[in-house]
């Protein structure tokens, strides 16, 4: 069985006297689709926040790659290879799409010849997952629609050239159809050998792609198995799955 590429053990984060997260632990294997599923306030977007160490631990641990990241600062997080796509995708609105992209790449703008290359091959494998960033390229980002900035959020992450994705809501706002187009693309994001955990509002499409699943409640991991076992759970689909 192979070693988890992420380790999470007995994370605690309070925000003032209140207690967001209780001590969770879990870990996702390399190659896997994992989601984190529960209501608002849960603790789902704390949980990715504190892996990424944009918000403070009370205590705990995050192994990554072996490595205990739990002290490491943000941005060197990100250079190891662990990039999160933040809920409301925060991309930089004044710039252009293509500005956005290259500042995914920020932790290797000092390139030699070889990895302008290599950095320009990893633009057109993000134009050739999301084609209408290629179209837009020059255009302000702000002036996106929420579909096309979600993308942009995605693309700028994969820029970074992630071993595992973090993505925050990816679905929020958005049209059924854009929804189905953003799922495939994890999908295919995930075959081309990413390992993504995966917070997800739409339970049902989130228990759909992951091969395994944890339930959240207020700062707690309730239930945890394989995602087709959770979502025939009865409690699991009377609390989430609209049955």
């Amino acid at each position: 069985m192979n070693e988890p590429m992420l380790k999470v053990d007995n994370l605690v984060v309070h925000y003032g006297a209140i207690k967001a997260l209780r001590g969770i632990s879990f870990d996702v294997a390399p190659g896997e689709i994992i989601t984190l599923i529960g209501s608002n306030g849960a603790g789902k977007s704390t949980t990715l926040n504190a892996i990424s160490n944009v918000v403070k631990k009370t205590s705990g641990k995050v192994i990554f790659d072996g490595r205990d990241i739990s002290a490491l600062a943000a941005d060197r997080i990100v250079a190891g290879g662990l990039v999160q796509v933040p809920e409301g995708r925060r991309i930089f609105a004044n710039l252009s799409v293509r500005e956005n992209l290259e500042m995914g790449a920020y932790t290797h703008r000092k390139l030699t010849r070889t990895e302008r290359q290599d950095f320009l091959w990893d633009m057109e494998k993000v134009h050739a997952l999301f084609p209408r960033l290629r179209e837009r390229q020059k255009q302000l980002a702000g002036t996106l629609s929420g579909g096309e900035q979600q993308m942009l959020a995605m693309g700028r992450a994969l820029m970074a050239r992630p071993h595992l994705l973090l993505l925050d809501e990816p679905s929020m706002g958005l049209a059924p159809i854009l929804v189905d187009e953003i799922f495939s693309i994890i999908r295919e994001i995930n075959k081309s050998g990413t390992t993504i955990l995966l917070v997800e509002q739409n339970a049902y499409k989130a228990l759909a792609l992951a091969s395994r699943a944890y339930i959240l409640e207020t700062g707690v991991i309730i239930k945890a198995g394989p995602a087709s076992e959770l979502r025939n759970d009865s409690a699991v689909k009377s609390a989430y799955l609209g049955g």
